[in-house]
């Protein structure tokens, strides 16, 4: 019974950490998020999709960040990047644990 009780906690563990990998290590751009740009004369903002991996330094060209001040995501963008990376696995990991209470 105390082997049950462990199997969602490491589906969850398991699907958090492979959608980390996943949001960080690959160029998908799917969070909302703004890029400030500061040219010699003017500065501006734009709303874009952004990647969680542009925020450790992966997945865009050094040449495209010409004149980028800085990026980052929007309220939008969070709460898009926490429901994937945390509220999908946790709610797969609740459903495989009613799933178990059933069987008994």
């Amino acid at each position: 019974m105390e082997q049950r009780s462990k199997r969602p906690i490491l589906i969850f563990l398991s699907m958090f950490l492979v959608l980390l990998c996943i949001f960080f290590l690959f160029p998908i751009n799917l969070f909302d998020g703004v890029i400030i740009y500061e040219e010699p004369h003017r500065s501006y903002e734009i709303d874009t999709r952004l990647s969680l991996s542009y925020f450790i330094g992966m997945g865009y060209d050094p040449a495209d960040m010409t004149y980028v001040k800085s990026f980052y995501l929007t309220t939008k963008g969070w709460l898009i990047a926490f429901a994937f990376i945390v509220v999908i696995p946790l709610l797969v990991a609740y459903r495989m644990w009613l799933s178990e209470e059933k069987k008994q």
